[in-house]
Parts: C-alpha cells; structure tokens; sequence
C-alpha cells in the first residue's frame, strides 16, 4: 500500500486523523497522502483537496437547505480520488457523508478503512447493511462498541480511545492572557457555525455574573476570527482564544461545553462541566424521533448513568446554566463525585498509545 485517500468531515476527527497518520508515516514514510481534513491532517503532510471548514453542516433542516452543496462534493470528492488513484480511502467519522463514499469506493475495488465507527448503535441502525458491504477493516474508540458489532456479526477492533494519548502528548506551551490569581471558567461553544450562534451568547450571558472568574472562550479554528467580533463586542469581560483549547482545559477549573468530542475531553482533563445541546426546532423533533439513546453527552453515554448534568434545547438558558455552574463551584462534595466517575471513565478508555496500535495494525492488515 502506498497511496491514502482520507476523508475527514469535522475538527474532532482532523485531530484523530492526524494522529494516526503520524504513526503510519512513522512505520511507513513512503505514504503518499491526499484528503480532506483540515490543518492538523495537513501538518501531517496530507494534501487537502478540501477543507473542513466546508464541511461542517449541522441537523436535518441544515442539510436539506445546504443539498446542493453536498451533492456538489460527493461528485468532487468522488473526481479526486479516481484522479489520485488511491489504494486505500481511509474514512474518519463523518458518517452521513462518509459511508457514501464507502459504497461509491467499494464498487470501484478501493479498499476502505473506517476509523471511529458511527453512532448506529444510537440511531440509523439500517447501517450495519453498509458497513458489512463497504468496509474492510472498521476501529471503534468506544469499550462498548466492540460487543455491540459482535452482536450484529461483524468483526471490528477497539484499541482505545485516541484522545488518552492526545492529553497525554500535550505540553502547555501557550500562556492564556488571564489573570493567574483567578479561577477560569471554559467556554467551548462548538466547532460549527450554526451551533455557535445557537448557543454561544446563552453561555457567556450565564458567566456574566462571575467577575471573580476568567471567562475564556475557545474558538474553533475553522472559523474566521471575524466571526467572533460581536461577542467580543458585547462580553468584553471574557477571553477569546484560537488553537488553544487543550491549553485552557489544563488550566480551567470549570467548563460549559457543547455536547460532542468536547465533553470527552473536558472529562479526560478532569474539568467538572455543564453540558449543552441545541439545535433548530424541526432538527431536534426530528432527532428526538429517531435518535434511540439515553443521553447525548458522551462521559454519560461511555458510563451509562448521569455523570454530568445536560441541558438540552429550550433547557439551555442563562438561569439553569449558572445554576448548574452554581453548584459545581460551590458544592464540593458533588464536585468531587465527578471527579471520581471522570477517573473511572478514563480506565475504561484503555492505555495510551492508542493511535500507534491502530496504525500498526492498519498496515500490518493490509500486508497479509
């Protein structure tokens, strides 16, 4: 094997791929890398086709009035790889798009590699019909994702979830312009646009109270700098900060964050947190119809209980925020009992060297 497609769809699965490219350009530095993802895979030595910021379209109603657009990258990407004649399409998440594109690849005698499994086990569970037909090789980063495939006949391989070793290989090295003597608040309002605006004044509405506390939001990087000047206009009290967030996380003593990869992560940096989801109207009915899970954050979901509180739709508002963050700061008993389920969390999650494993056993499978 000596060319890679990637396709990555979000920044959480940019971060993963981009790992575990590292490890495979490690073993095998003749690959040759084309993809889509964003910075990350492209530091990586990947040339990007296309750009996550492009990507990112959030709920049913989102997709339907962005159509057009989709069908436009479906015919693109599908010119791309047949251009780049790739022997592999290494898939990452993204799955609406992806295992399209994982049929589409199949017919055409590419091998496919799915990384970090959908959700089906949450919702769209007619899936597993093309994921057996598609895929070759899939990994899970979830314990229980594992048991779930076998119940449904296909082998799959779980060798921990790749954001252990993420935590573990970061090294502070970016200074928040804040206050040392003070506590910190987190915002992590979301890496796409629409959930930002859904959400991102509710939240710092909240922390307006708490002028003891820095108020630091962290800013996804696929969006314009531009795109936050009202807030920094309007909350001039809190902190904006790009390529940063691991960085904050280590720092911060509380966070509000969006439902998502950032939840996980909070917890591995063992940040108590409220949790957040919101979306247009017709989306949530829509996914509240379908979607067959107990909870939406992930650190409830991998312990299957309530560990942190989530405030979903018409619940995210300013008063059930700062009452949440209220009882975080000053309930210490209750703090602490989040603290003891993150540790929990973090050993069912397995040991680091997750994303070397995976690419040693990635290549190794396509040697045979």
């Amino acid at each position: 094997m000596n060319k890679v497609f990637v396709l990555v769809g979000e920044a959480s699965g940019d971060l993963h791929a981009s790992n575990l490219v590292k490890e495979m350009n490690l073993i095998q530095p003749s690959l040759c890398w084309e993809g889509w993802g964003g910075d990350l895979l492209q530091k990586q030595g990947v040339r990007l086709r296309n750009h996550i910021r492009n990507l990112s379209f959030m709920g049913f109603i989102e997709v339907i009035f962005n159509i057009r657009t989709i069908l436009n990258n479906f015919k693109l990407c599908k010119k791309q790889i047949e251009d780049f004649q790739p022997d592999m399409l290494l898939l990452v998440d993204y799955p609406g798009f992806n295992l399209r594109m994982a049929r589409w690849a199949k017919s055409k005698g590419i091998s496919v590699t799915y990384y970090i499994s959908p959700q089906i086990w949450a919702w769209k569970a007619s899936r597993i019909k093309v994921i057996k037909e598609a895929v070759d090789k899939m990994y899970c980063i979830l314990p229980f994702e594992k048991d779930y495939y076998k119940k449904e006949g296909f082998d799959v391989s779980y060798f921990g979830h790749p954001l252990i070793d993420a935590k573990n290989n970061f090294v502070n090295q970016k200074e928040l312009n804040v206050p040392k003597s003070k506590s910190t608040i987190a915002i992590l309002p979301g890496s796409r646009e629409q959930e930002v605006k859904r959400k991102l004044h509710i939240m710092l509405e909240a922390t307006r109270k708490y002028a003891e506390f820095n108020i630091v939001v962290a800013c996804a990087p696929n969006l314009p700098s531009s795109f936050y000047t009202k807030y920094k206009e309007d909350y001039p009290f809190a902190e904006f900060v790009f390529g940063k967030t691991y960085d904050l996380l280590s720092s911060a003593d509380f966070a509000i964050v969006t439902s998502g990869t950032a939840t996980l992560e909070t917890a591995i940096f063992r940040v108590p947190q409220v949790v957040c989801y919101k979306s247009s109207f017709l989306s949530y009915k829509i996914a509240k119809f379908l979607v067959n899970i107990r909870f939406i954050s992930l650190v409830n979901l991998i312990m299957d209980r309530e560990v942190v509180i989530e405030l979903i739709q018409s619940d995210v508002t300013i008063i059930k925020i700062r009452k949440e963050l209220d009882r975080l700061i000053y309930d210490n008993a209750y703090k602490l009992s989040i603290l003891n389920a993150y540790d929990e969390m973090i050993n069912l999650l397995g040991n680091k060297g997750c994303s070397k494993k995976i690419a040693q056993d990635l290549l190794g499978f396509y040697t045979k």
